[in-house]
């Protein structure tokens, strides 16, 4: 099955039409998509009666992917835990409203531009797949390292010995921190795949006072999605479930993109939320 969403639920004004309350989005969401990410998580371990909300406003069989704490992938020096063990088993316990609905799709590990290929960080990732024990978990590099000529077969090798399930990227290609589209599943049931969009000058301004607006502000055109709905269609060959997540979000066409692969691909899902436009339709 090929699960199309987008990152978070919050900002997609063109699902929203009559500027919905917070509270009540995810529910809206659940309507026009089967899957998302839960990007809040990566910012704080969020309360278990979070987790106990979003899985009540949404449908049965729906998927959440869950972002992994900052802290777990060094995106912050110091952690406010005791120790890693500590940090672990708090975030593995937020996961557990997930788990109990199964709508845990995985929880996605994306670490930073910094975290390169060297046998430390090596070390580092077998520590993190332990510590998540069976809970299924996505890989994503920043570096381009890990991808090198000499490097891509060893970290695929070690991807799949590992059970790590890939998260490939379409993202600018704009120096070491940035990773080229690897199109190899590490895992024959599940592969994901996040769309950060093209814009190479924002990719670089990572400095600038808003660099988070301007570096996902790009639209996927006909021809790009196209190209991706072939390597999808692969991918779908190959994996059990295709997970699909489009990022480029800072100009609100995260949602359109999405909604446009769904075409693409011919994709009608069953089961979706009720969307306030369906309470006019005759049933």
């Amino acid at each position: 099955m090929i699960y199309i969403g987008v990152t978070g639920w919050g900002d997609h004004d063109s699902l929203y039409p009559n500027k919905l309350p917070s509270k009540d989005k995810l529910k809206e969401y659940a309507g026009h998509f089967p899957t998302v990410e839960v990007d809040t998580a990566f910012y704080a371990i969020q309360p278990k009666r979070n987790a106990e909300k979003w899985v009540n406003d949404t449908p049965d069989g729906f998927q959440f992917i869950v972002k992994a704490y900052q802290g777990m992938t060094g995106h912050r020096g110091e952690i406010p835990f005791d120790n890693l063990q500590m940090m672990f088993e708090a975030f593995k316990d937020s996961l557990k409203p997930y788990i109990d609905k199964n709508k845990l799709a995985m929880v996605l590990f994306q670490f930073p531009p910094w975290f390169d290929c060297k046998r430390e960080n090596v070390d580092y990732l077998r520590k993190c797949k332990q510590m998540m024990g069976d809970i299924p978990c996505a890989l994503e590099f920043r570096h381009q390292s890990w991808f090198a000529a000499a490097y891509r077969k060893k970290t695929l090798e070690f991807m799949k010995a590992e059970k790590w399930i890939h998260s490939i990227c379409d993202e600018p290609q704009s120096g070491e921190g940035s990773i080229p589209t690897v199109l190899q599943p590490t895992t024959t049931d599940k592969v994901l795949v996040r769309f950060h969009g093209r814009n190479v000058y924002g990719w670089q301004k990572r400095n600038a006072e808003n660099w988070r607006d301007v570096r996902y502000l790009y639209r996927y055109n006909q021809q790009e999605l196209e190209e991706w709905a072939v390597h999808i269609e692969k991918l779908a060959d190959e994996c059990n479930q295709v997970y699909l997540l489009f990022n480029n979000n800072s100009g609100g066409d995260a949602a359109d993109n999405a909604k446009e692969m769904m075409n693409l691909l011919n994709i009608k899902y069953e089961g979706l939320a009720p969307t306030q436009l369906d309470l006019f339709n005759e049933h």
